[in-house]
């Protein structure tokens, strides 16, 4: 195994893999076409190994290009944020924090934590991406952001977990839990405040369902599983505003995480928690926060808003 590899054959290496070609990994970062051709080759030669291979006019990555090329971009965003934060320490410019968050993470307890950052560290610029968690963690491996904000649903067992996350330091922010939510209509006699309690959902197994984003429809298959019966998914749709406008009409019923409701609440809606049915957020960043990281002064804020 080589003693060494370059970090500029590295960059190359990677940008061709998020590129899908040498043409347009060229295009991206500024070179010619035969620069980054030589620095394949010479990465190839520290490597020791096959790193791509022809495809038609193309190349495509071998299985140690992909393996080589995942672990490039991990080692380039620690590079990079580790160069942002000597600059900052040295006072050769303020620091900034980019946060990656999902829709109703975003629409609730990030502008918090935006507001109480400007306020405590005037110099810090604070840049958003809105990002549903795979997309959050492909951002942050390659750099494009400092922190991101998952989440993934814990109870069940077969639900597909984001990832493996060891890769990443992990900040447990909060678990929220996921309800179930009904029209008025159907709300029973125990409904208050438009709380109540949750029927079995076995009860429910004739009703249209409304899914959510990939990721919640994901755990609301796995939940009618567990309850024995395939759901009838009638309407999809990431806009959980939109969600609870179909339930409030009629037109099924659905689930959805505590902070959506958080976000938006409909009055024709009637929400119970399910027993057991948690989604857990956390905080995400590559290496461990320390006094002087401004890349990771949002994760005590979030934390506590």
């Amino acid at each position: 195994m080589p003693a060494d590899l370059d970090l500029t054959r590295l960059r190359v290496l990677a940008a061709v893999a998020r590129t899908g070609s040498v043409t347009s990994a060229a295009r991206t970062l500024g070179y010619a076409q035969p620069s980054v051709s030589h620095h394949l080759s010479r990465l190839e030669s520290e490597a020791g190994i096959p790193l791509l291979q022809r495809a038609g006019r193309g190349v495509r990555l071998t299985e140690a290009g992909r393996l080589l090329a995942d672990r490039a971009e991990e080692i380039l965003a620690r590079v990079d944020g580790a160069a942002r934060e000597l600059e900052a320490l040295a006072g050769m410019r303020a620091g900034r924090a980019r946060l990656a968050a999902f829709p109703s993470a975003l629409a609730t307890i990030v502008p918090a934590a935006v507001a109480s950052l400007r306020a405590d560290l005037p110099g810090l610029a604070v840049s958003l991406l809105e990002a549903e968690p795979p997309e959050a963690v492909d951002a942050l491996r390659s750099g494009r952001v400092d922190v991101a904000l998952v989440f993934e649903h814990t109870d069940v067992a077969h639900t597909r977990s984001i990832e493996d996350l060891s890769r990443f330091e992990v900040t447990d922010v909060f678990d929220e839990p996921v309800h179930l939510v009904r029209s008025v209509a159907e709300a029973p006699a125990d409904a208050a405040g438009g709380v109540c309690t949750a029927p079995a959902l076995a009860t429910l197994s004739d009703a249209d369902w409304i899914a959510g984003c990939e990721r919640c429809r994901a755990d609301l298959l796995a939940r009618c599983a567990q309850a024995g019966f395939a759901p009838h998914i009638a309407f999809e749709t990431d806009d959980y505003v939109a969600i609870q406008a179909l339930v409030a009409s009629g037109a099924g019923v659905s689930t959805v995480p505590a902070l959506t409701l958080r976000a938006h609440r409909d009055p024709g809606v009637v929400t119970a928690p399910l027993p057991g049915a948690i989604r857990r957020i956390m905080a995400l960043t590559i290496g461990a926060p320390t006094p002087v990281s401004y890349t990771h002064l949002t994760l005590p804020t979030i934390r506590l808003v």
